[in-house]
């Protein structure tokens, strides 16, 4: 089927949704991997952040397809949210589905909260536009165990990545099984293993992000 004509059929787009879906998903797991190194204190953080300083031409390769993985995600998440109820204009005076959750029913609040999210964490981390002011190692070598460890330990911040990490377990929590019932594993055998599994997933990740700014904050990381 011609790429265009898989975009405009609700299968094709549910289908881009897995895939991109499955896309970020893989880059969170990689992003908690390389946080959780602040936890064999500066040297850990500051050794993985340099790594990635020495990949920077592939680095911006990578950030730009995930770019694009990411607004292809959002707008086709909109736009089947936005089908779906035009489908359905008075679904809500329907009894609700058994396998209806709140997770489910607010997975377009939860992505665009996440989406203002990663424009906040951008203007944090990367492009330092906010924050505690940086300290450098050696040259352009930022001091990102110090960037932290100063961020979080400010209470604002700290509870504004707990936020967004809560939120980013109740979109997994349900959109990472969606993921697979979009390519096709949605019998009544799977369904259910799916959505252990997502909720599982959810879980790990984001009690493994937040466990970076509340041990920060009662400074229990090794220094």
């Amino acid at each position: 089927m011609p790429l265009k004509n898989l975009i405009r059929s609700a299968v094709g787009r549910k289908l881009f949704m897995a895939v991109t879906g499955f896309v970020l998903f893989g880059f969170v797991v990689a992003h908690l991997l390389g946080n959780l190194s602040i936890y064999f204190g500066a040297d850990g953080i500051n050794a993985y952040a340099k790594h990635l300083h020495q990949l920077e031409p592939l680095l911006w390769i990578f950030r730009l397809g995930l770019a694009g993985a990411f607004i292809l995600h959002v707008l086709f998440g909109i736009t089947l949210t936005l089908e779906n109820r035009r489908a359905r204009p008075v679904a809500y005076k329907r009894k609700k589905h058994p396998r209806s959750s709140l997770a489910g029913r607010t997975m377009i609040y939860s992505g665009l909260l996440l989406a203002a999210f990663i424009g906040f964490h951008l203007a944090h981390f990367t492009f330092r536009s906010i924050g505690p002011p940086v300290q450098f190692l050696d040259g352009e070598l930022l001091n990102v165990f110090q960037m932290i460890v100063d961020s979080f330990q400010q209470v604002g911040f700290a509870l504004a990545y707990i936020v967004a990490m809560t939120v980013l377990f109740f979109h997994l929590s349900h959109g990472f099984a969606s993921l697979f019932q979009s390519a096709g594993m949605n019998n009544d055998v799977a369904i259910p293993w799916l959505d252990r599994l997502s909720r599982a997933a959810a879980i790990v990740l984001a009690a493994g992000f937040v466990s970076i700014p509340v041990l920060i904050f009662f400074d229990l990381v090794i220094k």
